[in-house]
């Protein structure tokens, strides 16, 4: 077996240990037996054993990550398959940090499920290794990329424990706009959900649509689409026999077929939303509450607030003074408003706007978590659309 085969296998034995790991944090929740947590003694034992499965399954992430850098000879952080892993990793390993500092096993009950959602949105994009383009044939690739990474994903925990106290404390059993908006955001990740399922499902099925076009740059160009054309490319010309026509035609600026990808994703993640609505016969987020009933709030408020404090400085250096260095080598400028490098600087400005507000004014508690989850939004609308839908300099990355 070859190296990229094998470290595939061990990416997959990691996802399936999260999942299990998921499992047993809903089960230390779920065990009323146990009293530990109560008496101040520590996690129960299926708390134990769900930590010691996720960090089980961070080393076999971390071989496959090892592994595939042997293979490729670059770290393997150069496509949107690659690095959307790697985020996904680094917000396992974020999470056992903090939960050897916290003991607080429901987080995980609330950070796994959204690390199998990067790893299985990653694996919905080409995982071939294939050479650098020239842009990134740079040391700065490993040092920018993955510490913005690691920011990004030490920043995700605040999302999660924010999650976490929204879903506790907001009063479910009303209708109210926190509520609406809470619900909305477990839509969002429903829709992740969604378009694994749906990229799954075509992909088995061998659908294939190809497309001449002419790009931004008047270049003409051939774009092979794995889900059916709702949108068009620019000026496209169908080259596959009985494929649908497109139902709009995208300017040169607008990357169609991965627009089609987002439209596809919201409309499975309407399809699978409405099922769960049907089957649980309450909201989501009312589902889970009962799981955060004996959350400490004010615990999780501190875990959210930390993650920040912790992570803002590590992304700030990756993402923004790691980033022009390597602008500047690369394309002799250090900022050139490109897309990904506007939106970098959004992420910056809000998350400090967010340490500004918690220390300054006081925004504890809903107001606080509200800001980890909205952050989380910003994250990943860059990774999504920026990297999907908008082109720019750093378009390879929606390869």
């Amino acid at each position: 077996m070859d190296l990229v085969s094998l470290s595939g296998n061990l990416l997959f034995i990691a996802f399936l240990l999260y999942l299990v790991g998921t499992v047993f944090f809903a089960g230390s929740i779920k065990d009323k037996r146990a009293k530990e947590r109560e008496k101040g003694t520590g996690p129960n034992k299926w708390a134990k054993t769900g930590i010691a499965i996720t960090i089980a399954g961070f080393i076999s992430q971390l071989g496959y990550f090892i592994l595939r850098w042997i293979a490729a000879g670059h770290a393997p952080v150069s496509n949107l398959f690659e690095f959307t892993t790697f985020f996904g990793m680094s917000l396992v390993g974020a999470f056992i940090v903090i939960y050897f500092i916290y003991k607080t096993a429901v987080l995980g009950l609330f950070t796994l499920p959204i690390a199998m959602l990067l790893i299985g949105y990653a694996a919905m994009f080409p995982r071939d290794i294939a050479p650098l383009v020239p842009s990134l044939q740079s040391h700065w690739l490993h040092i920018h990329v993955t510490t913005a990474a690691m920011g990004q994903a030490i920043l995700a925990i605040s999302f999660a424990a924010g999650l976490l106290y929204l879903v506790k404390v907001i009063d479910h059993t009303k209708k109210s706009k926190e509520g609406f908006w809470l619900e909305t955001v477990m839509f969002g990740l429903v829709c992740t959900l969604g378009f694994i399922l749906i990229s799954t499902g075509f992909s088995a099925s061998g659908y294939k649509a190809d497309f001449n076009w002419i790009d931004n740059n008047n270049v003409e160009s051939i774009a092979e689409y794995q889900l059916p054309p709702l949108v068009g490319p620019n000026q496209g010309e169908s080259l596959t026999e009985g494929a649908m026509d497109p139902l709009a035609e995208m300017p040169g600026i607008i990357n169609a077929k991965k627009l089609n990808t987002v439209i596809w994703s919201v409309m499975a993640g309407i399809v699978l939303y409405l099922l769960l609505r049907l089957i649980l016969r309450k909201r989501i987020s009312a589902a889970l509450q009962p799981l955060t009933a004996k959350v400490n709030a004010d615990l999780v408020d501190e875990i959210g607030y930390r993650s920040v404090l912790i992570g803002f400085p590590v992304f700030t250096l990756g993402a923004l003074v790691f980033a022009m260095i390597w602008a500047q080598i690369a394309w002799t400028r250090f900022w050139g408003w490109d897309p990904k490098e506007v939106w970098a600087l959004i992420t910056f400005l809000f998350y400090a706007a967010y340490l500004h507000l918690r220390l300054s004014k006081g925004w504890h508690g809903k107001k606080s978590a509200w800001l980890g989850v909205i952050g989380f939004i910003i994250i990943m609308f860059n990774l999504i659309v920026v990297n999907l839908v908008i082109a720019g300099l750093h378009s390879y990355a929606g390869s």
